[in-house]
């Protein structure tokens, strides 16, 4: 079982690029990375067995009605840049086509410039609920519907 809690580092006075999170990321991907739109830096060990199938659980109805409806896609665990300047990485995020199909290739498969329509994020033990509703907000002020 995890039972480590994310690392917050502040970045405000650090000018890291979009690109520069990016690369950070890739030559990092043991670890969950995020930034927060007050410059921080959120770093969030690998997620065990338990929350691992929660997040199945709950991704597995999303991704068959988005299946049989065809109005979107599905995204597990994939970071997003959204509108407010955090890069936010909900455990379950829904994105209409139309919003999808506007982005380039190049958006699509690194940080999708966007807030998802949709997000659930999973509290595991050792999540805090102050800063999981701080992200939450963070959605939400970026334009999130649900």
């Amino acid at each position: 079982m995890v039972t480590s809690t994310p690392v917050i580092l502040n970045l405000k006075n650090v000018d890291l690029s979009d690109e520069q999170f990016y690369q950070l990321c890739q030559v990092n991907q043991n670890w969950q990375l995020e930034r927060t739109a007050k410059g921080e830096l959120v770093i969030m060990p690998p997620v065990g067995g338990v929350s691992g199938n929660r997040e199945a659980d709950l991704n597995g109805p999303l991704w068959l009605w988005n299946r049989q409806t065809q109005l979107g896609r599905v995204f597990s665990s994939s970071v997003f840049r959204l509108p407010n300047g955090g890069d936010r990485s909900p455990d379950v995020a829904w994105v209409t086509n139309e919003c999808w199909e506007s982005l380039t290739l190049e958006e699509q498969e690194k940080f999708p410039p966007l807030c998802p329509d949709f997000v659930i994020e999973l509290r595991s033990r050792t999540d805090s609920l102050t800063q999981l509703q701080e992200k939450m907000q963070e959605y939400l002020n970026s334009g999130l519907r649900l």
